[in-house]
């Protein structure tokens, strides 16, 4: 099976690019990135030191239900290239020892029992194992430390 990691879609930046509003109908903060762990969703690539950013509120599912976890994003400030989908592991997952893995159904609710803390040379053969399955459609990679939403993880 092949996977490929996808990153928050160029429409949904476009938004907050164009000065729409966060998850929580609020104005994304505008800060400088000191170019350590600002990973923007967007590119996939950690922001540049010195680099304005923007952090806000960002709820990666459809639609509002019990499952729908909203949690703190950066992006750049300015539009950037969207990361090339691939199974390659982006720049933001590099960066770290570990993350948090989960796999979700049709419906965007959790599979109990999908998540854990999974060492970053392991993610990908993880979330191919997850994606194996019949009961989810898509994989969440978050921080293992903050739990924060870093992209998504689909069947290619």
């Amino acid at each position: 099976m092949t996977i490929r990691f996808e990153a928050l879609a160029t429409e949904t930046c476009d938004t907050i690019w164009q000065g729409g509003h966060d998850a929580y109908d609020m104005v994304p903060e505008r800060r400088i990135s000191d170019g350590d762990g600002v990973p923007c969703r967007h590119c996939l690539r950690i922001i540049a030191a010195g680099t304005p950013y923007l952090v806000l509120a960002h709820c990666p599912f459809p639609a509002l239900q019990p499952y729908a976890e909203t949690g703190p994003i950066f992006l750049h400030e300015r539009a950037c290239q969207r990361y090339l989908a691939d199974g390659d592991l982006p720049q933001v997952l590099q960066d770290s020892p570990d993350f948090i893995l989960r796999g979700y159904d049709d419906e965007h609710r959790i599979v109990y029992g999908t998540g854990r803390v999974i060492p970053t040379p392991h993610i990908t053969a993880r979330a191919a194992e997850l994606l194996s399955r019949d009961d989810i459609a898509y994989v969440h990679v978050r921080s293992a430390r903050n739990n924060c939403y870093q992209c998504r993880i689909v069947r290619d």
